[in-house]
């Protein structure tokens, strides 16, 4: 049998492949599945893919793999596009993960380990982490799902890997509903990007303004304010449309990023809000709240 011709039975395999920024999680990542239950690879040089699934198809344990891929295989990276097409030519499903986060966060993670970037060669820091982010567009732009860590905690990655490569019955959707303020930037991985600055602010409202979008005083203001609720109809009514396009061009993973100034009050009740809304309509949707933390 040559590494061109897969065995019986490997269309059955799920193949995550885990890319992503170095810096940005993928080795936390890699833990997390293993404790899924995945088998866990990495850096497999991309023409081995096919090759190895063909190893793995004799093994009765094994059926979902991932693969973690990154820029340290040098030329060999280049091969990704390639390889993936050819085990996807037959039969096998293969997802994408990609781990994303800020250049300051980047800097930040990379200095306090005091290691060099591995594309920085004698140059600086920031210019490895560009050369990176240029290598690695195609894959980010054709990922199935975004995951941007810079606010986020290795548990926090966790719960995020969980939710969304957690064995069990198939969903339309798996969505997460990302609250954040846009003084603090929008979120990297966003598919969609709400505004709800519209609203009355309850941050101007002097009983209200130590609260939380979570304590159903601010919530009860802030669904009540005039046209609060047509929003969330008319956006759950948008994220339902978008599923069944989704779901054709195998994407079933997406961030929805809510946004208010601050992340403390209407983004969080609006994001709140909005998963009920879309569990009803036969989404699985989770929250997270970006920035309720900060002052």
């Amino acid at each position: 049998m040559t590494t061109t011709e897969l065995p019986d039975g490997i269309s059955d395999f799920e193949v995550l492949l885990v890319s992503g920024m170095s810096g940005a999680g993928r080795s936390s990542a890699a833990r997390a599945l293993e404790d899924l239950g995945w088998f866990v690879i990495d850096n497999l040089p991309p023409k081995m893919l096919a090759p190895t699934l063909d190893l793995l198809a004799a093994r009765s344990d094994v059926d979902r793999v991932a693969v973690v891929v990154d820029v340290r295989g040098g030329r060999l990276f280049d091969q990704l596009e390639a390889a993936t097409g050819e085990v996807v030519a037959r039969g096998v499903d293969v997802k994408v993960l990609f781990l994303e986060s800020s250049d300051e966060v980047l800097v930040r993670r990379f200095e306090s380990n005091r290691r060099p970037h591995p594309l920085q060669g004698k140059g600086r820091l920031l210019e490895g982490i560009h050369r990176e982010r240029d290598l690695l567009g195609n894959v980010r732009s054709n990922a199935d799902l975004v995951i941007d860590t810079s606010h986020r905690s290795i548990h926090e990655l966790r719960r995020a890997i969980a939710a969304a490569f957690e064995s069990g019955e198939p969903v339309r959707l798996r969505a997460t509903v990302m609250s954040f303020g846009f003084k603090y930037g929008i979120p990297l991985d966003a598919d969609f990007v709400a505004d709800v600055r519209f609203l009355p602010n309850p941050f101007w409202i002097p009983e209200l303004r130590d609260l939380r979008g979570l304590d159903a005083a601010v919530n009860d203001y802030v669904i009540a304010q005039d046209g609060a609720a047509e929003f969330l109809t008319a956006y759950a009514r948008v994220i339902e449309l978008a599923t069944e396009g989704y779901l054709r061009e195998g994407k079933r993973f997406a961030t929805i990023a809510v946004g208010c100034t601050g992340g403390k009050h209407r983004s969080v009740a609006m994001s709140e809000n909005l998963a009920s809304r879309l569990v009803h309509v036969g989404v699985e949707a989770s929250v997270v709240h970006r920035d309720l933390g900060r002052e």
